[in-house]
């Protein structure tokens, strides 16, 4: 699919759009489910991105959140914003020292043979040209997932992915190099062999712990449509 094509798809969410998807509020951050297919910053060449839209997400406070983490474009759910600056701080905090609790839901071609398990594999830059692409590197930074199948289907899996560590495209990597890519992933997997332009990355659930004598907050994004299909295919239930 063509980047043209992509952005027309997905649209600069208006004011309504944007505050239909915030799945918590307090005064101290948001966390809203993302749209697959838009970027979370504006690009060196402009076109829609989600940050066009925080204005609408300030309830009454004189500056809009900023992004205190970051979401691959394709890749859609929960997405933490700090509501001051003060907040957004300590949540950079929170993220930088693994302290913030992370499920991803994705939708794997093939599939492990088992049903839970740890793939720990060091990840370093595939090359200089590439920025931000990466692979398996064993001088590279660590990098660990847990996961486990929650269903499976017509030479399918979907699984639950818990990022221990913050690499860049880490679950898409891991989940390649173990022979089961992500459906929908045009760099490390087999692209839009199934003729899905969307990425099978989900953002389930986080858990922020955020106030020192308080249970984490938790939000937990809906599956999204482009998702459904497939995760009913493994045994989702409609929820």
């Amino acid at each position: 699919m063509s980047e043209s094509l992509d952005r027309t798809e997905v649209p600069v969410l208006t004011a309504e759009e944007i505050l239909s998807r915030v799945l918590h509020r307090d005064g101290l951050m948001l966390v809203i489910d993302k749209p697959a297919g838009l970027p979370v910053h504006r690009g060196p060449k402009g076109g829609p991105n989600l940050e066009a839209s925080f204005d609408a997400l300030r309830f009454g406070l004189p500056r809009p959140p900023v992004l205190a983490h970051r979401l691959d474009k394709d890749t859609s759910g929960c997405l933490v914003l700090g509501r001051h600056r003060k907040a957004t701080a300590s949540l950079g905090l929170l993220f930088k020292h693994g302290r913030i609790s992370k499920t991803y839901w994705a939708v794997v071609e093939g599939g492990p043979p088992v049903e839970e398990g740890t793939i720990d594999m060091p990840l370093g830059r595939l090359n200089p040209e590439r920025g931000w692409w990466q692979k398996v590197d064993p001088d590279g930074q660590p990098a660990i997932t847990n996961w486990k199948v929650m269903g499976r289907g017509d030479g399918l899996t979907w699984l639950a992915l818990e990022p221990v560590t913050g690499r860049t495209h880490q679950l898409r990597v891991h989940a390649s190099a173990q022979g089961w890519p992500i459906v929908g992933d045009n760099i490390y997997g087999n692209g839009p062999r199934f003729g899905e332009p969307r990425l099978h990355l989900h953002s389930r659930e986080i858990g922020i712990p955020i106030s020192k004598n308080k249970e984490p907050v938790r939000a937990v994004a809906p599956a999204p449509e482009h998702m459904r299909e497939r995760l009913r295919i493994c045994g989702w239930k409609e929820e």
